[in-house]
């Protein structure tokens, strides 16, 4: 990806190594559920070892990720953290595939007559405490409703590496597929989504929860459509990255790589072909309305 001369993001703070602190409800905020980005590998596998339902958490697998420390030009950047500083290349990166982000969405939005609520986004290590409760690394990144805001524990992307899933376009698709829930809050999906799942039957509840994660994957897509489109950040591979990444968190996949049999009825964020084909569904056309997943698409 060509993202170093891209501006970076303010909405951002930097908690790692320290605790965590609990954030306050918005006004007007959807729901305290947790929404993942379909990469958990740890809590997943040890909830289908041990029959146990921990759909409400995600989780990363192992592995090791190679990001140079190296330094560049531009400003550090600061939240309500402490500043981020020019040397730190993966929280740069993060902050300015945040920021592409904003500008893509604050776009759309305002293409479509609404206003985009910008998200924060919390750099975390070990645990984090949010709107949405107590949460630990092994839960991966995920978006919290309650605060708008997404957290990410950066050593995830060396267990993303782990998976066989390396690459910076395949990291910015998990940011993005964040973003995506962020987007979805906005909208109402997220709560409609909640509110429905409570009066369902756990595997139809299931289905929405996949429907929900395919959407965030295609409104990620739509991202990098755009970003490419304006500013020609894709680089040849990076398609390629984020079919992988999309194929190596399927359920299906990592049902087979627990040694498990594989249950669509347990599904929570879809098989590897969905989740390639509405990451890619978005990339092609850029338009959200094309990520309809509730429908017979």
């Amino acid at each position: 990806m060509r993202w170093r001369q891209g501006r970076r993001s303010t909405n951002i703070e930097d908690l790692r190594g320290k605790k965590g602190r609990r954030r306050t409800v918005r006004r007007g905020a959807g729901g305290g559920a947790k929404l993942g980005g379909g990469v958990g590998i740890i809590v997943l596998l040890i909830g289908l070892f041990l029959g146990v339902d921990l759909s409400g958490l995600v989780g990363g697998g192992g592995g090791q990720v190679g990001i140079p420390q190296m330094q560049y030009p531009g400003d550090s950047v600061s939240g309500q953290g402490p500043a981020i500083r020019n040397d730190d290349e993966a929280a740069n990166f993060i902050a300015t595939v945040l920021a592409d982000t904003e500008d893509v969405w604050n776009k759309l939005f305002r293409h479509a007559g609404k206003q985009y609520q910008e998200p924060r986004l919390t750099l975390f290590s070990d645990g984090v405490s949010s709107a949405c409760g107590f949460t630990s690394s092994a839960a991966g990144p995920f978006y919290c409703p309650g605060d708008d805001n997404v957290y990410i524990d950066l050593s995830f992307f060396r267990q993303l590496q782990g998976m066989g899933a390396a690459g910076d376009f395949a990291q910015a698709y998990v940011i993005a597929h964040e973003i995506g829930h962020h987007v979805q809050n906005q909208l109402g999906v997220s709560m409609a989504v909640q509110r429905q799942r409570r009066q369902l039957p756990k595997a139809q509840g299931n289905a929405l929860s996949v429907a929900t994660e395919l959407q965030a994957d295609c409104y990620a897509g739509v991202w990098a459509h755009h970003a490419h489109k304006d500013r020609q950040v894709l680089e040849p591979g990076d398609l390629e990255e984020g079919m992988n990444a999309a194929a190596k968190i399927g359920d299906d996949a990592l049902m087979a790589n627990a040694g498990r049999r594989v249950h669509p009825d347990n599904f929570t964020h879809g098989t590897s072909q969905q989740r390639q084909q509405w990451l890619l569904r978005g990339l092609e056309t850029g338009d959200a309305n094309a990520c309809n997943t509730f429908g017979n698409n």
